[in-house]
């Protein structure tokens, strides 16, 4: 299993642009077989980071996933939605691997 990292430089006037990006995301990334954590706005601190994060199995996974998600209507929808609106001022990604696992159980104070 790997996680995708995606860092987002949104415009901090377009937040709620963004933040509409990420809710149909929230939808289309789950049924094209990624294991979605969530996409991240600001809430305190900088105004313009943001974040996706989901779990996929390897990236010969993450390739067939990309292709159906740029099939699907939603997916193909955002897209362009993101290239209308210029709300995205910079994309980044990166893979990582989880290593600390497996974790002990969370104490309750």
């Amino acid at each position: 299993m790997i996680t995708c990292f995606i860092r987002y430089e949104i415009d901090p006037f377009k937040k709620d642009a963004f933040t509409e990006y990420a809710r149909n995301w929230g939808q289309a990334i789950p049924r094209n077989g990624a294991d979605l954590i969530g996409y991240f706005a600001p809430h305190e601190g900088s105004a313009t980071t943001a974040y996706g994060v989901y779990n996929i199995e390897s990236l010969a996974a993450y390739e067939a996933y990309r292709a159906r998600l740029a099939a699907d209507p939603l997916g193909r929808e955002n897209y362009e939605f993101a290239r209308r609106e210029r709300f995205i001022l910079k994309e980044d990604r990166i893979f990582l691997a989880n290593v600390s696992l497996p974790h002990a159980a969370k104490v309750l104070p």
